[in-house]
């Protein structure tokens, strides 16, 4: 997640800077001729830092077009240290190496919406610029309007809680399933009206359809899958002592970047009772061990930027642990579900 600023970037202005930015790549720990990856590219700022060092190159992948559409001036000022990537980051692996190599000497991920794309009305990922329904970060797939016009009651209600820790889900379910049927819901402006009829939030800073908004993008985009796989293709790639930082907004995406840390870790423990199973040796040396955050000025800068936390590691020389991360993430119907109608 980024916010709005107009220092210049290589190639041009930029309209947004990355939160914690320069923090994050000095944990990166950045050298002459290392290869690093931005698996979240949005507008290229931390790609843009990262190239300040001499010799350095960078895989930035963005599964947004209009994204990476916009750092074609960035890729040219960059003479040839700059590879785009249209992709989803959980198939970092395939994408390093699909560019005729194995490891990775660090890699950044900044979770989350873009300011890019919550100030574009277009993208429908604002309740406050009105828009078609959509929070697709890509193009393919169903997007939010499908999710609301299909899903049940009990399904939108456990998505609305969990995935955006809503305290009224059963009544936003509710009072959208009664809206739905009086006319779609195809809008940002028609749903964040239903939620408003039903959501009375006593900060008049925060409009009552926030966590609504939040919960169906993460689960349009399947955000916590894409990042709970992303770490696991992370680790399969890093470098010995290469480094994995990551940037997040949501207490369930930094819930599930502290957990991965924590079991890649620690100290295998022995067992008297099966000592012929070994425990995998740890993968990693957690760098934090409490998450940073932005300091006071620049949360007043960008008001976006008050929830994220920091958490950085460096890989050791263990091989990579078993690579399932379903128990990291919560357990909701998918999108396929609710578009085939299974409950």
């Amino acid at each position: 997640m980024t916010g709005s600023d107009s220092h210049a970037v290589a190639g041009g202005l930029a309209r947004h800077i990355p939160v914690l930015g320069r923090r994050a790549v000095q944990w990166l720990n950045v050298r002459d001729g290392g290869l690093y990856i931005d698996a979240t590219f949005g507008a290229g700022g931390y790609s843009k830092i990262i190239l300040e060092t001499s010799g350095a190159r960078v895989i930035g992948i963005d599964r947004d077009r209009h994204a990476i559409a916009l750092g074609a001036d960035l890729v040219q000022a960059a003479d040839g240290r700059l590879d785009l990537v249209e992709d989803k980051f959980s198939n970092l692996e395939a994408i390093v190496g699909g560019r005729g190599t194995a490891t990775v000497d660090g890699i950044v991920f900044d979770v989350g919406v873009s300011s890019m794309q919550l100030d574009e009305a277009a993208r429908g990922f604002s309740f406050r610029l009105d828009g078609p329904l959509d929070m697709r970060m890509g193009r393919a797939g169903p997007g939010a309007a499908d999710i609301v016009a299909r899903a049940g009651e009990r399904e939108l209600a456990a998505i609305i809680a969990t995935l955006g820790e809503e305290r009224h889900a059963r009544a936003v379910a509710r009072a959208i399933v009664k809206a739905r049927g009086e006319g779609a819901i195809e809008t940002t402006r028609a749903l964040a009206d239903t939620v408003a009829r039903v959501v009375h939030s006593r900060d008049s800073t925060i409009h009552p359809a926030t966590r609504t908004f939040q919960a169906l993008r993460i689960f349009v985009n399947d955000e916590l899958s894409e990042l709970a796989h992303g770490l696991a293709a992370a680790e399969r790639v890093l470098k010995p002592g290469g480094r994995l930082v990551v940037v997040a907004f949501h207490s369930l995406e930094d819930r599930i970047v502290k957990t991965f840390f924590a079991e890649r870790s620690r100290a295998p423990a022995g067992s008297r009772h099966q000592p012929e199973l070994k425990a995998a040796a740890p993968s990693f040396r957690i760098l934090t061990k409490r998450p940073e955050a932005p300091d006071d000025a620049e949360a007043a800068a960008n008001p976006r930027a008050r929830s994220a936390k920091l958490r950085a590691a460096e890989r050791t020389d263990a091989g990579p642990h078993p690579s399932n991360v379903a128990h990291l993430l919560p357990r909701l119907p998918t999108v396929v579900d609710i578009m085939r109608g299974r409950p």
